[in-house]
């Protein structure tokens, strides 16, 4: 059979989460129309009989400008090394060279395919072919597929192709798990996500949240978390009038996770502020970074 690594690549806001989500047919993670919402390399596990693959949603390319920034950029260097294919994301409505200098400092030594997502929404297809034949040209391009993750244009296209790139081996992981996170990662994300549908302007990205507390009863899990902001401003904005604005994320990200959970939750959620989390080493570490 093949297995190994597939790993994608690109600016934030690319399409890289809605594409491991659409390749998985499961949501594996969050998406927000704002940029830089993945923190973590997300590890997905698609097996088959004919094949395993290990896709690593990674952080948008960017430059690092507190710790957190730090710890995402050594997420991307990670899925650099062990990369079997890589995915070069572009979206195709924007001019190709910014993406291409990023693409060049990657220096990949695996067989790369560029995709050029968002497709359905560029009006003039010259820009398209353009773009296409632009990262032809490339040396360190493969061959580009063209794609939309978010309506699963060219899916099956694009899995179909990674398999001709993918090396034979034995598989990395047993049994039918998606992924090698636990679920209180992912149900942390669930309200990571809510918090960047819900709240304006920086304050998502001033946030984290901690699951201190998962526990399956007999008709339900209870799960206690804490959204964690750098002041004490945040934190009235986070709870807004009387805990209306808490109340509405509590109810929005609870049908999320009863859903990906299969199961009836009790979510109870609290706001701590951390000063300066985001740039401390010890804060970082304890929150999952």
């Amino acid at each position: 059979m093949k297995a190994g690594f597939v790993n994608i690549f690109g600016k934030p806001n690319a399409g890289k989460s809605t594409l491991l989500n659409a390749l998985m047919g499961e949501k594996m993670a969050i998406v927000s129309h704002k940029v830089q919402t993945t923190r973590h390399r997300i590890k997905a596990i698609l097996t088959s009989p004919e094949y395993q693959i290990i896709f690593s949603d990674t952080p948008g390319i960017i430059d690092p400008k507190y710790k957190l920034h730090e710890k995402m950029m050594q997420a991307v260097k990670g899925s650099l090394e062990d990369a079997d294919v890589a995915l070069l994301m572009v979206d195709a409505g924007e001019p190709v060279q910014e993406s291409h200098e990023i693409f060049q400092k990657l220096r990949l030594k695996a067989p790369v395919i560029v995709v050029l997502n968002k497709i359905d929404s560029v009006k003039d297809k010259a820009t398209i072919e353009q773009a296409k034949l632009f990262f032809e040209a490339q040396t360190y391009c493969k061959e580009v597929i063209l794609i939309s993750a978010l309506r699963k244009d060219n899916i099956d296209a694009l899995l179909q192709r990674i398999l001709v790139y993918l090396p034979e081996g034995h598989p990395f992981y047993e049994g039918d798990d998606l992924s090698d996170m636990p679920v209180k990662f992912f149900v942390s994300e669930l309200i990571r996500e809510k918090i960047f549908q819900l709240y304006h302007e920086e304050l998502p990205y001033h946030t984290t949240v901690l699951v201190q507390e998962f526990k399956e009863k007999t008709t339900l899990i209870k799960i206690r978390a804490e959204i964690i902001v750098q002041r004490d401003t945040q934190k009235g904005i986070i709870l807004g009038e009387n805990g209306s604005m808490i109340k509405q994320l509590g109810t929005t990200a609870r049908k999320d996770i009863e859903a990906f959970l299969d199961s009836k939750v009790f979510l109870e959620l609290f706001v701590k502020v951390r000063p300066k989390w985001r740039d401390s080493d010890m804060f970082l570490k304890e929150y999952g970074y």
